[in-house]
């Protein structure tokens, strides 16, 4: 049924391609918005930045569960699992572990920490370059090994 409203979505092993894009573009639209807010003193920008942070813990929880329910299914080398996927899943464990001690941090203090302030900012810039380096071995996961499944077949014709 799906299939017919998403046609990509028939090829994909697993859900989880779906869901990761959200909680990447929230956690940085929330670190960008809470730099912004503390430069330029604005509660009404904090108060922003705070419901984007818990939006994108929501969508990492979601994209953890689907990403842990999705490993053994995943169709690679057991070296390509050992060496990228092992780490990619390491990281964006952290990073969700992470995300929620920092989205738990910003809800008791809110809607910006202001004790701790440049350890809340630096937690974030963290988050950041943990999402990074573990998206960057997912997207060689996907594209370097296909470990999508048939969403990105290979070689890829890019006359259609």
């Amino acid at each position: 049924m799906i299939e017919r409203v998403l046609p990509g979505v028939g090829g994909l092993q697993n859900i989880h391609p779906l869901v990761v894009h959200f909680p990447i573009a929230f956690l940085y639209g929330a670190a960008l918005v809470y730099a912004i807010a503390w430069f330029r003193g604005s509660e009404g920008l904090q108060w922003t930045a705070l419901w984007i942070l818990i939006l994108g813990a929501i969508g990492a929880a979601v994209s953890l569960a689907t990403g842990l329910y999705a490993d053994s299914g995943v169709m690679i080398a057991e070296s390509v699992r050992r060496q990228l996927l092992d780490h990619h899943k390491h990281l964006m464990i952290a990073a969700s572990i992470l995300t929620g001690l920092l989205t738990v941090w910003a809800l008791i203090a809110r809607p910006m920490p202001s004790r701790g302030r440049y350890v809340f900012l630096a937690g974030l810039l963290a988050l950041l370059w943990l999402i990074a380096s573990g998206a960057d071995l997912g997207g060689q996961l996907v594209y370097g090994y296909n470990a999508g499944g048939d969403a990105c077949s290979q070689p890829i014709d890019l006359r259609r």
